[in-house]
């Protein structure tokens, strides 16, 4: 399916870049921004997922792009993993582990999830302050969000990852991104620190 992903690629990032020149502060914004009448469903999605979490719309962008893009290449294949820069999208029936990378963490690549036949199809988003380019105002090296909604999961990654920057941080972001409707999972690593919370089982890899 390397042709159609490639096309279907291509058609988000073309209107997510067009939205863009009309409304510049898309781009750019670290709150919530209202969409213009006549925005792609894509860029609506991550503006509606941005002010549930209190972020920007382009937390969004990695995980709107894996959901877009698994959507149009579902009618190609029942089983789908669509992989953009740490955020995942999965469908299909077979059980999977996703495993945990937390940079220098000693819990980094030790561990991972297990995703049951049930619970799917899932997003799985992670955002870190200590592994990639991504900005983040937190030190957490993984705060990993589980929704069925890809752009919801990516913009409280993102919230998850501002709020921690040590240890102690870790109980009150539990409980503050588990208030946000449809986040089924939150996993956060600081060090060797780690907190879990809701439907996530954590197999050793």
């Amino acid at each position: 399916m390397k042709k159609q992903a490639e096309e279907s690629i291509r058609k988000y990032r073309q209107q997510v870049e067009e939205y863009i020149r009309r409304q510049p502060v898309f781009l750019h914004s670290l709150e919530p921004v209202e969409p213009l009448p006549g925005a792609p469903e894509i860029v609506n999605h991550m503006c509606r997922a941005s002010a549930a979490c209190g972020v920007g719309p382009m937390a969004a962008i990695a995980g709107a792009v894996s959901y877009y893009v698994a959507k149009d290449l579902v009618r190609y294949s029942g089983e789908l993993v669509v992989e953009n820069g740490g955020d995942i999208y999965i469908a299909g029936k077979k059980e999977r582990v996703v495993g945990i990378y937390a940079g220098k963490s000693a819990l980094s690549g030790r561990i991972g999830i297990k995703i049951s036949p049930g619970n799917l199809p899932v997003s799985i988003c992670t955002s870190s302050g200590t592994v990639g380019h991504s900005l983040s105002f937190g030190l957490a090296d993984a705060a990993v969000i589980l929704s069925e909604d890809a752009c919801l999961a990516d913009a409280a990654a993102t919230a998850a990852g501002n709020m921690v920057r040590c240890r102690d941080d870790i109980e009150r972001t539990l409980n503050r991104i588990n208030m946000i409707p449809g986040i089924s999972g939150i996993l956060i690593i600081i060090g060797e620190e780690i907190g879990v919370w809701g439907n996530i089982e954590l197999v050793r890899l």
